[in-house]
């Protein structure tokens, strides 16, 4: 066993604001909108294209950031061959406004993940009729969308880190999937990311330096934030299996929990009038949460058999 693993064309729009009885304007914020720019996508990468197209897992996080969120800007998706000089993964412009998607880094994962299926033991947690190029490749990218995502964010609305960057965008990508999704994007990332670390093979001062934490590092990340989010139902299968260390699991439910309660409190001044409420009282039972998990004694777990391997299991 290995150790933890780590259409019709959608056109892009501006936000067009309408009105009320009185004639006021009832909402001008700025939408996300995702363009397939088909006439750009060579032959070779239309599989890999269909397969995000088809899922829609692109336009489930763009839906839910119009929804929720009051953006000062309308922010496109551009999945295209189009993109600035020197771009070859998902990138997020400065300005927060575009994210180029390249459809040769779409096929790229589809072939991590397609040497996945036929080298790596399914995990329990993972169901047997999802464990294929396909959704794995869907699930993961609407894991690394979430990232971009998160750039986009921060850079649109300004909004405070207490660290790098990469790691809150890691962290958005983390909060949104697991709220709105269920496991299985983190799952998903997982393996793939984890299947990167090998592939890069000895750390270099490169990959040290980088502004990304350590790709087998962001594997463990992703793990212990789910975990974290639901230990009764996500220790067994995540740390008794073997795939997130006991040494890590004691800190998951606090580090989920700060990271729950952190990006609704930054999103919180940002919520559009539709999503307010409700925003507002997630944000509140995020703060319950972390306080519950602050107390003295509430990182202690019940003692659990050692595992020599480390390896995860349920995608929503």
């Amino acid at each position: 066993m290995r150790t933890a693993f780590a259409g019709a064309l959608l056109l892009a729009g501006f936000a067009v604001a309408s009105c009320d009885g009185d004639g006021n304007k009832a909402d001008a914020n700025g939408k996300v909108t995702v363009v397939y720019q088909a006439d750009t996508i060579k032959p070779e990468d239309r599989q890999a294209v269909a397969v995000i197209r088809k899922s829609r897992v692109l336009e489930q996080v763009a839906d839910w950031v119009s929804t929720s969120v009051a953006l000062p800007h309308d922010l496109v998706v551009k999945v295209t061959d189009k993109v600035p000089p020197g771009v070859t993964d998902a990138v997020t412009q400065p300005d927060g406004r575009t994210i180029f998607v390249p459809p040769p880094f779409l096929t790229r994962i589809e072939g991590v993940l397609g040497n996945v299926v036929k080298t790596v033991k399914r995990p329990a947690l993972f169901p047997a009729a999802r464990f294929n190029a396909d959704d794995l490749t869907a699930l993961s990218f609407q894991f690394v969308f979430g990232h971009e995502m998160g750039h986009a964010l921060q850079r649109q609305l300004l909004l405070s880190n207490l660290g790098l960057e990469e790691d809150a965008a890691d962290g958005f990508a983390s909060f949104y999937t697991v709220n709105e999704v269920g496991s299985g994007p983190s799952l998903a990332a997982a393996l793939l990311f984890d299947e990167l670390a090998r592939k890069e093979g000895k750390l270099t001062l490169e990959g040290l330096s980088s502004d990304h934490p350590v790709t087998q590092q962001r594997v463990f990340n992703f793990l212990c934030y789910l975990e974290g989010s639901d230990p009764k139902r996500f220790y067994e299968p995540l740390v008794g299996a073997g795939y997130l260390p006991k040494t890590r699991a004691p800190l998951c439910p606090q580090a989920w929990a700060m990271l729950d309660f952190g990006w609704w409190t930054q999103l919180k001044p940002h919520f559009s009038e539709a999503f307010k409420n409700q925003g507002d009282t997630k944000q509140k039972n995020a703060h319950d949460q972390l306080i519950a998990e602050t107390r003295p004694g509430s990182h202690i777990r019940p003692a659990h058999r050692a595992r020599t391997r480390t390896k995860p299991s349920d995608p929503s």
